[in-house]
Parts: C-alpha cells; sequence; structure tokens
C-alpha cells in the first residue's frame, strides 16, 4: 500500500510543484498550457498574488514529491518529509481555495470559470492528498 501511495504521492504533488515552477519563470508557458490565467484576464491584484505566490511555492513545494519517492523506496525518512510537505500543501490547497471564494465574492476577477472549476478540483485533491500523507507519517514515526 505504501508504494501505491507513493507513486500517487509523487505524481500528485509534482504535477503543483512543477506547474508552480513553471508559473513563476516561464508564465507564457503557464498561459499556454493552462497552469495560470493571462494578465489581461485577471485583476492585476490577483495576477500579482498568483506570481509572487508561485515563486514561493517553487522553493517549498518539492518536499510533497520528495516524500513520495522515499515512500516508493520503503526509507523510513519520508515521514519526516511527509509532515513537512503535507503541512505545506494543505496551506498551499487552503489558502488557494479560501483566496479564491474571498476574491470571487467581492467580484475581483480571478479568471474564466472553467479554470476555476479546475483550480478548485486540484487544491483540493492537493489538500486531501496532504490529509492522507500528514496521518500515514504521524503512524510512521517512531514511538517515543
Amino acid at each position: 500500500m505504501n508504494v501505491i501511495w507513493g507513486i500517487i504521492l509523487t505524481i500528485l504533488s509534482s504535477i503543483a510543484s512543477f506547474g508552480q515552477l513553471i508559473t513563476a519563470f516561464w508564465t507564457e508557458n503557464a498561459v499556454k498550457w493552462g497552469l495560470t490565467e493571462h494578465e489581461d484576464d485577471v485583476d492585476l491584484t490577483f495576477y500579482a498574488d498568483v506570481r509572487g505566490e508561485a515563486f514561493w511555492d517553487s522553493a517549498l513545494l518539492w518536499t510533497l514529491p520528495v516524500a513520495g519517492v522515499l515512500l516508493i523506496l520503503n526509507i523510513p525518512h519520508w515521514a519526516y518529509f511527509g509532515l513537512v510537505g503535507g503541512g505545506m500543501y494543505l496551506y498551499f490547497a487552503g489558502r488557494g481555495i479560501v483566496t479564491r471564494i474571498m476574491m470571487q465574492r467581492r467580484c475581483i476577477r480571478i479568471g474564466k470559470p472553467e479554470s476555476l472549476k479546475v483550480a478548485h478540483i486540484f487544491l483540493t485533491l492537493w489538500g486531501l492528498a496532504a490529509i492522507i500523507t500528514i496521518t500515514m507519517a504521524f503512524a510512521a514515526l517512531p514511538q517515543l
């Protein structure tokens, strides 16, 4: 079961990690591939927030894919990466969903409806993956 979850976790979390990296450093490609909205299609405040988040996430979101790889390889240290990475992804997902809801309620342009639907689906998946990973990591920690 750990190998299966490790594979799922590595793939799912790598999508976020590489997506943010592409959004931060190759924005034109990110827009072309549907990873982010074009600057003209959203409010400038939202655009700046998403770009800033992409740069920050590029530095931090590598931890959960590493946890997945270590889990596949049955290396016990995966649990520490799982706790840290899981916490980061839970924050990332929650903040992403809540920020979009709050901005929408204030009529701030944050993208096309179909893009928002995809964003909410992936943010929810990343949040659920984070919760599952944190739970598994706690169970895998050595008993004190």
